[in-house]
């Protein structure tokens, strides 16, 4: 039998020993858990890659029940929102950097989420595109620059 998301979540943390309540929220097409909990810095781990390994669980399992599941996201008490606002903010800047001084501008090196969220922000840009460069497996670095 195939579980929900929502159900997989909570199978994986309650074996974990966390005491949780989930939300699903939809938000642009996607499905985002929302995790509520007493103890949220557990869930998100340092530099956030418990939360990361977490989600990419639920996705795993996820697609071995069903090959054409779509992606979710999880969050803990809305801490990935809020952090997203704030790093799409500084990609901004350095967007903004681009346009004025025409010179392409390289980001730090940033996960899979991270170089998604700046694919996705410049997807459709009329000015600017955005193309990632590889140093290790998992963390690469993002270029933004004019579009030819």
């Amino acid at each position: 039998m195939n579980q929900t998301p929502k159900e997989v979540l909570e199978t994986i943390l309650g074996h974990l020993g966390f005491f949780v309540e989930i939300e699903e929220e939809l938000q642009e097409g996607h499905l985002i858990l929302q995790i509520r909990t007493n103890e949220p810095q557990r869930l998100i781990g340092r530099r956030e890659e418990t939360l990361e390994s977490l989600q990419f669980l639920v996705n795993r399992v996820l697609i071995s029940q069903n090959i054409a599941a779509p992606r979710i996201v999880v969050d803990v008490e809305h801490h990935r929102s809020i952090r997203d606002a704030a790093f799409l903010q500084r990609i901004q800047q350095l967007a903004n950097a681009v346009k004025i001084h025409g010179r392409p501008v390289e980001t730090e090196p940033l996960n899979s989420y991270d170089r998604r969220l700046v694919h996705n922000a410049y997807r459709d840009h009329a000015e600017l595109i955005t193309e990632s460069q590889k140093i290790e497996e998992k963390i690469k670095r993002v270029t933004i620059r004019r579009r030819q």
